[in-house]
């Protein structure tokens, strides 16, 4: 027959249950490794308490834009692209320098503005970019290939890294004139189709992310990068410098975009293409914008010091992932920024978060 529990027998209250005993030192221990902790936590220097807390809290845009100042230092290829990931930066209109080749096999036509780099295979050139115009190419891409010893009637392909006219302004031209295949991303295709600006090219090839093109004795492999665009490309390929290979990227679209929720595929993009640049080896850091990255300064460097076994475009492995980083702060920073504005300021969110034209950067 069972018991019932009021007719269960009690404990008398003058003896003491072994389970009683085991859950006072359990107590003790608990409250001796508590002290221990606030003991040793005290001690801690206030730096580390610092560092501690920061983690356990939202940082604000200033610190983002703080750590990138400092990871630039005084590098003046990152430091130009703290200020140009700014908030409310005027990118500068600087002359046009003559054409140069930067690598044995990479050469740059600049407006000053912009830049088109040609990648020189052994069956023609890749062309990224083609300036603002028809008139451009005509007068800066043929004649400047040709001055750095390429013929502009082997452009095989032109990769337009996304879709702003300073970026695909020549590039129906250069189709017309030479035969060549021009490729840019489906969502910045559909982008020209749907706002039809002038001098847009005909849809012809889509890049695919992660596609290799080859062309001779070279591949280029195109990534998707958006943020900047909707179909933003980023290419990685190789450079050769006196007879030693290294990896190049260039950064497809500097300018972030007016929207937060742009600005947050930006980064996912960064973080993304940082990741395939490690795996790739990536030395060499590339802008199709000179004045963003001190590229126009870096050619006059080159063009100052023929035979110099020093190539200013070559950074290291560490040098393009800290790039990367710096890109990654300015791009956590804007967003908070966003937020920030939107909380205290709603009036001036889109001044704060700085314009994004149809042909800018």
């Amino acid at each position: 027959m069972t018991e019932s529990r009021a007719d269960a027998p009690r404990q008398a209250p003058s003896q003491s249950h072994p389970d009683d005993a085991l859950t006072r030192r359990r107590l003790w221990r608990l409250g001796a490794a508590t002290a221990l902790t606030a003991g040793t936590a005290a001690l801690l220097p206030a730096s580390t308490a610092a560092a501690s807390a920061a983690t356990s809290r939202t940082r604000t845009a200033q610190e983002y834009f703080d750590r990138a100042a400092e990871l630039a230092g005084d590098n003046p290829v990152l430091k130009g692209f703290v200020t140009a990931l700014t908030a409310g930066n005027v990118p500068p209109r600087p002359p046009a320098p003559a054409p140069l080749r930067i690598f044995d096999n990479v050469a740059v036509v600049s407006v000053g503005w912009v830049s088109a780099t040609a990648i020189l295979t052994s069956r023609g050139i890749i062309l990224i970019d083609a300036l603002n115009t028809p008139a451009e190419a005509a007068q800066f891409i043929v004649p400047g290939l040709r001055d750095v010893g390429a013929d502009p009637s082997t452009i095989r392909y032109v990769v337009v890294t996304h879709g702003h006219l300073d970026h695909f302004g020549g590039a129906q031209y250069l189709a017309d004139q030479f035969g060549a295949r021009v490729m840019m991303a489906p969502a910045d295709w559909d982008l020209l189709a749907t706002t039809s600006p002038a001098n847009a090219p005909t849809r012809d090839l889509d890049i695919a992310d992660g596609q290799k093109l080859t062309l001779g004795d070279t591949t280029v492999t195109l990534n998707h990068t958006p943020g900047h665009t909707p179909g933003t490309v980023s290419p990685i390929f190789p450079a050769r410098w006196q007879g030693r290979r290294h990896t190049a990227m260039l950064w497809g679209g500097t300018n972030p975009p007016a929207a937060t929720t742009s600005k947050e595929t930006y980064l996912a993009s960064a973080l993304a293409f940082a990741s395939r640049m490690r795996r790739a080896g990536v030395d060499v850091e590339l802008s199709n914008h000179g004045f963003a990255d001190y590229g126009l300064e870096r050619m006059e460097e080159l063009r100052n010091a023929p035979g110099s076994s020093k190539n200013p475009f070559i950074m290291g492995t560490a040098g393009t992932q800290r790039l990367m980083k710096i890109i990654e702060n300015m791009m956590r920073g804007r967003i908070a920024l966003d937020r920030e504005s939107s909380t205290t300021a709603p009036t001036v969110t889109a001044a704060a978060a700085g314009t994004h034209t149809a042909a800018c950067c």
